[in-house]
């Protein structure tokens, strides 16, 4: 998504709009964020600056859990109990770094960006 050269419009002191000096470059492009949700895995992956690779999760269905063991268990995502990042994702169930999310295990907390790096990884909570 490219947006309109809105932060690069002046007004005239009557209100006039003045043509834009240049036009956006680049490194100004922005895009949507990813609002990585539950359900079958959709990976999108996005060339950015640089000529890098970032992979964003659009759904996903599983998570990486460190247990009590300190042990990784791959277990589904039933859903999300909390999150601090923002109410409105918490009920449209939007999996961002910091969310409470229910598991097979239990509750669990997300240390990764999976809008970022395409995967949910997580640490169990004691409840």
């Amino acid at each position: 998504m490219v947006k309109a050269v809105e932060n690069l419009l002046k007004r005239k002191i009557t209100g006039g709009r003045r043509k834009a000096a240049r036009s956006r470059r680049a490194y100004e492009r922005d895009r949507y964020p990813a609002e990585t949700t539950i359900g079958e895995d959709e990976i999108v992956i996005r060339r950015v600056r640089g000529g890098n690779i970032k992979v964003a999760a659009k759904s996903v269905q599983y998570a990486n859990v460190v247990d009590e063991s300190k042990k990784v268990v791959r277990v589904k995502i039933l859903g999300v109990a909390k999150n601090p990042a923002n109410k409105d994702y918490e009920r449209r169930q939007v999996i961002t770094k910091g969310t409470i999310i229910k598991t097979e295990l239990g509750l669990a907390k997300v240390t990764s960006r999976p809008g970022q790096n395409g995967v949910v990884n997580a640490v169990l909570v004691k409840s």
